[in-house]
Formats: structure tokens, C-alpha cells, sequence
């Protein structure tokens, strides 16, 4: 028996419990597609085509990623 690294509970065999690998995969995932949609929309080119509030949340989601560095 050992403890799955990943939710710290004991697991059956000697690996990490498939859905807590599966879960953290997801997650990983969601995060780099959160921190690739300013560069993928280019906030520098034609923002005044953006909505108001499609700005600010591009904006909101910016400084979040400059703060997390």
C-alpha cells in the first residue's frame, strides 16, 4: 500500500489513483489555455473591435497571470 501523491489517501496499489492523475491532467490543461488567450488574441492589435466587457475580462485575466509570476 502506498499514499497516492496526489490526494495524500492511501492507495490499493503502488501508483497514484488514475482519476486524481486524470483530474491534475485537466487542470494543468485548463491553466495553459488560461494563460494563452491574451497572446492568442493580441491584445495589441484592433482591441477597440472588442466588446467592453470582453476587454476587461482579457484584461482581468492579464493581470492575473502577471501577478502568479
Amino acid at each position: 500500500m502506498k499514499f497516492c501523491n496526489i490526494c495524500h489517501k492511501i492507495s490499493a496499489t503502488d501508483q497514484d489513483h488514475l482519476d486524481c492523475i486524470q483530474k491534475r491532467s485537466i487542470e494543468l490543461e485548463a491553466e495553459d489555455f488560461k494563460n494563452g488567450i491574451p497572446e492568442k488574441l493580441n491584445l495589441s492589435k484592433d482591441n477597440q473591435e472588442l466588446g467592453v466587457e470582453v476587454r476587461a475580462i482579457l484584461e482581468h485575466l492579464s493581470k492575473n497571470k502577471d501577478s502568479e509570476e
